[in-house]
């Protein structure tokens, strides 16, 4: 009974470990949605040291367009 035990606990912890696995599919929409989260921060950076208010809301805009990008992107996943 004992051994029995052990190995159902133990192809319990195999299919846990499957489940938690992720797709190419799945790891390509996580490492873009990380690129467009890195691409808006910088924007955002080099909206701060912008030289003047137009400047400042045009980089402040793409940053939000990345956003929504990485936001789209982690919806469709």
């Amino acid at each position: 009974m004992k051994k029995l035990s052990v190995v159902v606990v133990a192809a319990g912890l195999i299919a846990l470990a499957a489940c938690n696995k992720q797709t190419p599919a799945e790891n390509a929409a996580d490492n873009t949605t990380a690129a467009l989260e890195n691409q808006a921060e910088a924007l955002e950076n080099a909206a701060d040291y912008a030289s003047n208010e137009a400047v400042e809301s045009a980089l402040e805009n793409k940053a939000d367009a990345a956003e929504e990008a990485a936001d789209a992107v982690q919806d469709a996943k």
